[in-house]
């Protein structure tokens, strides 16, 4: 074993020797506006909770109500005798909500586009990939086996270029609506128009625009007024909807093929119905509680207009998520401790999440901040960055 651990050590040591080891900080408070963390409070721009739903009291009764109806584990997979009336009335809300057919319930967002990708491909499939894609989508793309093509980011024309020399029997473009790291938005009619023309499927991950693209809030399809039998969509409940897992929604044929050969779906056990119960009151809450929106949206604009006028090299976006890019890992981590010593949780991300060179301070907004909170970020990003 000496060997093996030694090799594992070494890896540990260059990690180290990079600034790339990565460390967990440890919570003593719930998700929030505020929250303890490693024994003192800042205010957390580290949060995907974009709409302050985490905590929000209206989910936590609902889920107690679970609770009390299920109890805590689901106790087998979906086609056994895990799948509850509350993972069916999720299910039925979450399509309705997007306006799609039909949805599936996945235990989180990674097993849904693992599964989305697997049962679409095969040896006979070839699938385009953006190149800033999320993890989940390019680990998909591989264990499809599926001939995996990767296009540069956002390159449409790449993209074309691309689908019309393939050969393959099946064609699946896949791309993140939201992209996670640079908060920019994939330009979904364009891409739309390219599937139908080259009969492709079309999967998007909008794991970062459900909950905050759209007038209600209904993610990428709403911001786009798409509609297509050849999309398959996934959005995650652990980001703006507050809780954990994921929907798979679609055609409803596409949905039953899902239900039928999903093997992250057939051999796991059912998310808990807790968090099934906590999904459909977030969307009761988008539905019935138009201000949460509106603050997310108010807070977006102040702290772009806050760093504007303090000169903040912010990466242009219009959703909750705010890059800062610095270039090095070091000077990142740098940045990174100095605002936590002036009260604010803003985290560093570093390659591989990001390219090389383009490591970043990712503030992420929530309708649970202050417009106080991001001016006087905008200003300590200033002094943190002179």
């Amino acid at each position: 074993m000496e060997g093996l651990v030694d090799r594992l050590c070494e890896g540990l040591a260059a990690l180290d020797n990079e600034n790339l080891r990565r460390h967990r900080r440890v919570l003593d408070s719930p998700q929030g506006r505020i929250v303890r963390v490693d024994g003192r409070e800042a205010v957390n721009f580290s949060s995907n909770d974009y709409l302050g739903l985490a905590s929000d009291a209206r989910l936590v009764a609902a889920a107690h109500r679970a609770l009390d109806a299920y109890g805590v584990g689901s106790g087998a997979s979906p086609l056994v005798s895990g799948h509850s009336r509350a993972h069916e009335e999720a299910e039925a809300r979450f399509a309705a909500f997007v306006r799609l057919p039909r949805a599936l319930l996945f235990p989180s967002g990674y097993a849904a586009n693992l599964a989305i990708l697997t049962v679409l491909g095969g040896p006979e499939a070839q699938v385009f990939g953006d190149r800033l894609n999320h993890a989940c989508l390019h680990d998909g793309a591989r264990l499809s086996r599926a001939t995996y093509t990767r296009y540069g980011h956002l390159d449409l024309d790449e993209l074309e270029r691309a689908l019309a020399a393939s050969r393959a029997a099946t064609r699946i473009v896949a791309t993140d609506a939201v992209f996670s790291m640079d908060g920019d938005v994939a330009h979904l009619p364009r891409m739309l128009e390219i599937c139908e023309r080259y009969d492709a499927w079309l999967v998007l991950d909008d794991a970062h625009g459900i909950g905050v693209l759209g007038a209600g809030g209904r993610g990428s399809l709403e911001h786009f007024a798409l509609a297509s039998p050849r999309i398959v969509y996934m959005a995650t409940l652990g980001k703006a909807l507050g809780g954990y897992g994921a929907f798979v929604a679609g055609a409803a044929q596409t949905i039953e093929w899902m239900l039928q050969r999903a093997r992250t779906y057939i051999f796991s056990t059912a998310l808990p119905p807790a968090m099934a119960a906590a999904a459909s009151a977030a969307l009761d809450v988008l539905e019935e509680d138009r201000g949460v929106l509106e603050r997310l949206r108010a807070r977006i604009g102040e702290f772009r207009a806050a760093c504007t006028a303090r000169s903040v090299p912010a990466t242009p976006s219009d959703t909750a998520i705010q890059p800062i890019v610095v270039g090095e890992a070091t000077r990142a981590l740098a940045a990174s401790a100095r605002l936590l010593e002036r009260g604010f949780l803003v985290p560093a991300i570093r390659p591989p999440t990001v390219p090389r060179g383009t490591s970043r301070l990712r503030v992420s907004l929530s309708a649970a901040h202050r417009r106080d909170d991001v001016e006087r970020l905008a200003a300590a990003l200033a002094e943190c960055l002179a």
